[in-house]
């Protein structure tokens, strides 16, 4: 008889895993990631606006050409560097 419940005992065991596994995979995105995705959203919309309505925000609400301007600019074009990089981290990741 003790022989049947032990099996049972790893399975529970091996459940409790599983959803501390599932847990980790859930917060694959941290704050940094989801700031850079924030950045290229808006980005992407301040292009779409300048490409469909010839209104650029940034300039809008910062000046154009001013100091601000071009540090938000800047910014977003971090944030797609950092995006690029993350891509290429998952990508490398998933052919192992």
């Amino acid at each position: 008889m003790a022989t049947i419940n032990a099996p049972t005992m790893d399975r529970r065991s091996n459940t409790d895993r599983r959803v501390h596994v599932h847990a980790r995979e859930r917060s694959a995105m941290s704050a940094v990631d989801y700031i850079a995705m924030a950045l290229l959203i808006i980005g992407g919309l301040n292009w779409a606006m300048v490409g469909l309505f010839d209104v650029d925000m940034v300039a809008t609400l910062f000046g154009p050409g001013t100091p601000a301007t071009r540090i938000v600019y800047v910014v977003v074009g971090l944030a797609a560097l950092y995006s690029i990089y993350t891509t290429a981290k998952m990508v490398g990741s998933k052919r192992r």
